[in-house]
């Protein structure tokens, strides 16, 4: 399936990659919005979503939260704050065939996975020192 490019779509991944901070869709189109405030929030949400399926950028499904997208659409894992939600990288290696590595006695079929550890970020945590 041969997609154009639009305008839009490259608005939307332009803003990802300046955000860099594993931004929230309503946070991508509040970026846009301030040099194009004709963009509607459909269209960003939807081109969001294509920019994800094409392997340009990285959905994170938060449990209990708002969807994330990451500008490094590479497999990595990440750590949310429990206590302000922010979405940090964690410098570790990936488990490699992790999938695979998974017993299932349910027949279950994996075709990802996303590790999200839980814990407190360090800007959080030096308010709680104060």
């Amino acid at each position: 399936m041969n997609m154009r490019n639009t305008l839009q779509r490259s608005l939307v991944l332009e803003a990802v990659n300046t955000l860099q901070c594993h931004a929230t869709a309503d946070q991508v189109y509040a970026k846009i919005a301030q040099e194009y405030p004709d963009i509607s929030k459909g269209t960003v949400y939807r081109n969001l979503n294509l920019l994800s399926e094409l392997g340009k950028i990285r959905k994170l499904e938060i449990p209990g939260g708002a969807d994330r997208y990451d500008h490094i659409p590479g497999e990595h894992y990440h750590a949310r704050c429990t206590k302000c939600s922010c979405v940090l990288d964690v410098d570790m290696e990936c488990i490699p065939d992790l999938e695979n590595k998974i017993r299932d006695a349910r027949g279950f079929q994996f075709t990802g996975h996303d590790v999200i550890f839980k814990g407190v970020c360090p800007d959080c945590n030096s308010k709680d020192l104060q």
